[in-house]
């Protein structure tokens, strides 16, 4: 194969830094004399044959820029043996000998099954906040989202401190806590909720009534949105502890805003190893961080195993904020 034409897709969830891996791509393709073809609004855009041509100056000022310019949205129909089908035939019929996918889990499984209908390489560059992808340890806008969570509540504290109340700051991550304990433990939390390690109300109160003991009067509970209701939770500890406790939701803000140095300098790194692949003619692979270098792992094997959850953070946490 003489790789002549690449597409490049940003599917799923939106993360700070995929513009910073959009532009890496298109302008290092144009430097090895590709051209390079965005597809819109994630796999909807390889079922209506929905792109437009990207160039080096098409990216310029994109850097800086959360979300992503080529736009993502879900897509049920692709999940369908018809539509994997008809995003095979766009590929073929636009001559797509490369196709980079932007995106996370969800988008590289996808990825996988198109593998099986397309003779076009795909490649995985892995882009979440919620940073679950098996063969990276970091992903693309986990950094910034990190960071924008911690802004927050180092604010909540604040109040904490002055109105002398527990605070239950939730998090994004409905399956996986890697946010909530990578914040949690940056935050100075005092009980950390994630989904991997059930803790029950009458163990998190323990916690509470201990530091009241020893003098403190407020508290962080930071906890992933797949705890379950956490304004029960709320309402639980008050019962409970008789503190005065409440509920804070950052929502949506945390996938949003200016990637940090970190996502955009993983965004190129991760592009250039990307293109490298496609270059060797490699494909079926997921570009990652291990160890410190940047390498690759079949896309088979990382669709197939679960990212594991180092549990000794929320051990240190909880010494540390005592």
């Amino acid at each position: 194969m003489c790789l002549k034409r690449i597409g490049v897709v940003t599917s799923g969830g939106d993360a700070p830094g995929m513009n910073a891996a959009i532009r890496a791509i298109v302008r290092l393709a144009y430097s090895n004399g590709l051209r390079v073809f965005g597809f819109e609004r994630g796999w909807e855009g390889l079922l209506t044959n929905t792109f437009r041509e990207l160039n080096p100056r098409s990216v310029g000022g994109i850097i800086q820029l959360g979300g992503t310019i080529l736009r993502t949205s879900r897509c049920p129909q692709f999940k369908k043996k018809e539509g994997l089908k008809k995003a095979a035939k766009t590929l073929a019929t636009n001559k797509i000998d490369g196709l980079i996918v932007i995106g996370g889990n969800g988008s590289f499984k996808g990825a996988l099954k198109l593998s099986r209908e397309t003779e076009t390489l795909i490649i995985g560059v892995p882009a979440t906040i919620d940073n679950d992808v098996y063969g990276t340890e970091e992903t693309i806008g986990f950094d910034t989202a990190v960071n924008t969570a911690v802004s927050e509540i180092d604010k909540i504290r604040d109040t904490a401190i002055s109105h002398e109340r527990i605070f239950i700051v939730e998090v994004m991550g409905r399956t996986r806590g890697f946010l909530a304990a990578t914040v949690g433990l940056t935050v100075g939390a005092e009980v950390i909720l994630v989904p991997e390690e059930k803790l029950g109300i009458e163990e998190i109160c323990k916690v509470i009534k201990e530091n009241s003991a020893k003098g403190k009067r407020s508290g962080i509970i930071v906890a992933a949105e797949g705890v379950g209701e956490t304004h029960k939770i709320a309402k639980e500890i008050q019962r409970h502890t008789g503190a005065e406790v409440r509920l804070s939701i950052l929502g949506y803000a945390q996938r949003g805003g200016n990637p940090t140095a970190r996502s955009r300098l993983l965004a190129s790194l991760f592009a250039n190893h990307a293109m490298e692949l496609l270059l060797k003619e490699r494909g079926s692979r997921i570009v990652g961080l291990q160890n410190g270098k940047i390498t690759s792992i079949e896309l088979k094997e990382s669709c197939s195993k679960e990212k594991p959850l180092d549990l000794s953070l929320l051990k240190l946490a909880r010494v540390l904020s005592t």
